[in-house]
C-alpha cells in the first residue's frame, strides 16, 4: 500500500512539473520572448536585434576590431581581449539585394566587341543584345565611408572613347635588297690571269671589267668566230651571215661583251685572256676568287649588291600583327644619328613566326642614296597605328589581374564600388589599354587604391558565403519547438503506458 502511494505521488509531481512548464512556455511565446532574448551577454545569438530608434538593424556576426577575419557568432572578447564589434546585415549585403537588373550596354549578337550605348541594329542588321550589370560583376559590391575613401587616396577616372592611337616601338636590322643582288659565275673553266675587282667592298658599275680569264674553250670559240667573220668579209652571203651570227651568240653565252668581240674583229687575232665585265652596278659583298686561281665551270666568283636601296627587317609581337599592313608608313632612326628621321613603307609581312623569338618579321623598304644605311646595322623602328580606329580605353593601372580574369572597380556614387569583369585589347601610348567589353563611356573606374577595394570585396564575399551556408535562425527556433512538442507527445505516451 505504501509503495502504491509513493508511486502515485511521483507520477503526480512529474505531471505537475510538465504542465507548469508547458504553461510558462506558452506564456513566453505569446509575449514574444525567446530563450535567446533572455540569455546573458555572452550567451546571445547571432541575430540579436539592436534598436536604432526608427528601425531595428539585424546583426549578422561579430568580428574583432583589429582583425576582420576573426569572426564570432556571439558577442564577447577577441583574441586580443578587445570587445567584439557587431556587423549588421546592411553592411554585408549593401544594395546587392535589389532585383532590378541594370543594362550596362548593348552588343552585337555575332561580335561581342561591337558595343553600343543604346538599343538598335548591329553592322550586320541584327537586333542588339542587352548586357546586364549582374553578368559583368566580378565580386561583391562594397560601400566605403567618404572619409575612409579620402584617407585611402582613391583616384577615379572616366572611361574614354576616341581614336586608339598606338605606336609600335621595336628594333630592326638592315639587310641587302635581294631583288638588287646578283652573283657572277664562270660559264667555262679557266685560269684568272688578271683580277680587277680584287677586294670585298669594291664598287663596280655595269660594264666595268671584273677579271680576265684564260680558257681553252674561249680560245676555240674566238677562232671559230674569227674564221666566220673573215668568210663573211670575203663572201657576203646569207649562209655566212648565219654562221657569223651563231658564232657571235656562242661568245655571248660565255659572257663575252661587245667591246671584246669588236677587238677580235679589229685585230684579226684571238685574245688569250678574255675580259669578263660586270652586268650589275653595286658593291662586291662577297669575293670567292684570287688572281692566278683556276675557276671551275659554274663556280660563284662574286656577289654584287646595289646598296642604293636596302631592306630593314623589324620584329613585332604576335598580338601586334593585325595592326600593320602592306604600304604602311614607318619611321626609323639610327643609334649614331638619332636626330635624323628616315621614312619607308612596309613591303612584306612574313606569313609565319620565327621559331626561336616567337615574333613576326616585317620587311620595310628604304632609299639609301647617301649610303648612310649599311647592312647589319641595328635601327629603331616606330610604326604608328590606329589612326582610323576608335574605341574605349582606360589607364592600364586600373586593371587587376586575378588569374584568368581581369577586374576593374566601377564607382557607382555614394561610396559604393562594384567589381566589374572586363576584356582588354592592346596597350596604347601613355599607359592606356583598350577595352573590348565590360565598360561603357559613362563608367568611372578606380585607378589608384583598387587593390584595397579588391581585398575588401573578397573578404566580404568569403563572409557572405559563410553566412549563406548557415541555417536561418527562424528555422532553428522552429526545429527547437518541434522537438519540444515531440518530447511532450513522448511524455504523454509514457503516462498512457503507465496507466
Amino acid at each position: 500500500m505504501e509503495k502504491s502511494n509513493g508511486k502515485l505521488i511521483f507520477i503526480t509531481a512529474l505531471l505537475t512539473a510538465v504542465i507548469t512548464g508547458s504553461v510558462f512556455f506558452a506564456v513566453f511565446k505569446f509575449m514574444g520572448f525567446s530563450p535567446d532574448s533572455v540569455k546573458p551577454t555572452h550567451g546571445g545569438g547571432r541575430t540579436e536585434p539592436q534598436n536604432t530608434g526608427s528601425q531595428e538593424k539585424k546583426i549578422v556576426y561579430w568580428r574583432a576590431p583589429m582583425d576582420p577575419m576573426e569572426i564570432y557568432d556571439d558577442p564577447g572578447k577577441s583574441k586580443m581581449g578587445m570587445d567584439l564589434v557587431p556587423v549588421y546585415a546592411d553592411d554585408v549585403t549593401g544594395d546587392s539585394t535589389s532585383h532590378d537588373r541594370k543594362i550596362v550596354y548593348w552588343k552585337a549578337p555575332m561580335d561581342p566587341t561591337e558595343i553600343y550605348e543604346q538599343p538598335g541594329k548591329s553592322k550586320m542588321g541584327m537586333d542588339l543584345v542587352p548586357v546586364y550589370e549582374d553578368e559583368l560583376v566580378g565580386g561583391v559590391d562594397i560601400r566605403i565611408d567618404p572619409v575612409v575613401v579620402q584617407n585611402m587616396g582613391l583616384k577615379i577616372e572616366r572611361v574614354e572613347k576616341g581614336p586608339l592611337h598606338h605606336t609600335i616601338k621595336t628594333y630592326g636590322h638592315i639587310t641587302l635588297d635581294e631583288t638588287r643582288t646578283g652573283i657572277i659565275s664562270q660559264k667555262t673553266g679557266g685560269w684568272i690571269e688578271t683580277l680587277y675587282a680584287d677586294y670585298t667592298g669594291f664598287f663596280v658599275t655595269a660594264g666595268q671589267p671584273l677579271y680576265a680569264i684564260y680558257s681553252p674553250s674561249l680560245l676555240a670559240s674566238q677562232e671559230e668566230y674569227l674564221s666566220a667573220f673573215k668568210n663573211y668579209q670575203r663572201h657576203n652571203t646569207s649562209l655566212n651571215r648565219e654562221i657569223l651570227f651563231s658564232a657571235r651568240k656562242r661568245l655571248g653565252y660565255f659572257d663575252i661583251a661587245d667591246p671584246e668581240i669588236a677587238a677580235i674583229e679589229k685585230t684579226g687575232e684571238v685574245i688569250k685572256a678574255m675580259v669578263v665585265r660586270s652586268p650589275f652596278t653595286g658593291v662586291v659583298t662577297h669575293k670567292n676568287i684570287i688572281e692566278g686561281a683556276f675557276a671551275k665551270p659554274g663556280e660563284s666568283l662574286f656577289t654584287i649588291s646595289d646598296l642604293s636601296h636596302v631592306w630593314v627587317e623589324a620584329h613585332i609581337f604576335e598580338y601586334e600583327q593585325n595592326l600593320v599592313f602592306k604600304g604602311q608608313a614607318v619611321e626609323m632612326t639610327l643609334s649614331y644619328h638619332p636626330e635624323k628621321m628616315y621614312t619607308g613603307k612596309i613591303a612584306f609581312i612574313f606569313p609565319y613566326l620565327q621559331p626561336k623569338t616567337r615574333d613576326v618579321i616585317v620587311r620595310i623598304d628604304f632609299e639609301n642614296e647617301n649610303a648612310d644605311l649599311k647592312p647589319d646595322m641595328f635601327v629603331r623602328i616606330k610604326i604608328k597605328t590606329g589612326a582610323d580606329k576608335t574605341g574605349l580605353s582606360i589607364p592600364s593601372e586600373a586593371v587587376i589581374y586575378s588569374g584568368e580574369r581581369k577586374i576593374v572597380f566601377v564607382a557607382k556614387g555614394g561610396g559604393k564600388y562594384t567589381p566589374r569583369e572586363i576584356q582588354t585589347g592592346i596597350y596604347f601610348d601613355q599607359g592606356r589599354v583598350e577595352i573590348l567589353s565590360g565598360l561603357t563611356p559613362a563608367d568611372r573606374v578606380v585607378i589608384s587604391g583598387q587593390f584595397l577595394l579588391d581585398s575588401e570585396s573578397k573578404l566580404r564575399e568569403a563572409i557572405q558565403k559563410m553566412i549563406d551556408a548557415k541555417p536561418a535562425p527562424e528555422a532553428e527556433d522552429k526545429a527547437t519547438d518541434d522537438d519540444f512538442f515531440k518530447d511532450m507527445e513522448t511524455t504523454d505516451d509514457f503516462f498512457k503506458d503507465m496507466d
